[in-house]
C-alpha cells in the first residue's frame, strides 16, 4: 500500500473549494490521518486561522 505523500511539518497549498467553503492557501501539516478508503487525509493549519482543517491528499500540493 502506498504511504503518505506529505509529512508532519510540511508546508502545503490547499486547493480552494467553493462547495466546502474552504479558502485555498498555505497550510502546515499538523498530523497524518489514516486512509479513508479513497486517499490519505491530513490535519492542516493555516497561520491566518485559529482552527484546523482536514484535507484529502488530492486537495493538497507541495508549497
Amino acid at each position: 500500500m502506498p504511504s503518505h505523500k506529505f509529512r508532519v511539518g510540511d508546508t502545503v497549498m490547499l486547493k480552494p473549494s467553493i462547495s466546502r467553503n474552504v479558502p485555498g492557501g498555505v497550510y502546515e501539516v499538523i498530523k497524518q490521518l489514516p486512509h479513508n478508503g479513497r486517499e490519505y487525509e491530513y490535519r492542516i493549519k493555516s497561520a491566518s486561522e485559529e482552527h484546523q482543517r482536514i484535507a484529502g491528499e488530492g486537495e493538497l500540493t507541495k508549497a
